[in-house]
């Protein structure tokens, strides 16, 4: 998520590099390889269905400017979103949760009821299990 908030700032002109020095600069840097693996993942498929996820924050927020949508929130959502439509390995609930708790460990108040409806609405499109991951 907080490489992802920063990517939403400044989008960098080699990502590949600019993730190896995000994770450099990680004073907790795990050796546990399936950890950068599974981030790997979700940077990078943010990054490439971004049109996709954004569009669909759009439709669900409508009545809401996107660039007034706190870059943080952004983030969670995004990376939400991503685990929601691709990650079917991951039951929606848990995805949920965790993306309220990032709202309410790192934005304002009021954005956890922001996250979590939108993060609900698009629960509700998906047509698989919400407390067990799908066997696809």
């Amino acid at each position: 998520m907080q490489y992802l908030y920063s990517w939403s700032i400044n989008k960098p002109n080699d990502l590949n590099d600019s993730i190896r020095l995000f994770y450099e600069d990680q004073e907790d840097q795990s050796e546990d390889r399936d950890y950068y693996s599974f981030a790997d993942e979700l940077i990078y498929g943010v990054i490439e269905n971004s049109e996709d996820i954004d569009g669909k924050i759009r439709e669900i927020a409508n009545n809401w400017d996107f660039g007034r949508i706190a870059k943080i929130d952004l983030a969670i959502l995004r990376m939400a979103i991503f685990e929601l439509l691709f990650r079917k390995d991951i039951p929606p609930v848990v995805t949920i949760n965790e993306a309220v708790d990032l709202s309410k460990l790192y934005s304002a108040e009021e954005s956890r009821r922001f996250v979590n409806g939108i993060l609900d609405r698009i629960h509700g499109q998906l047509d698989r299990p919400s407390r067990s991951a799908s066997e696809e």
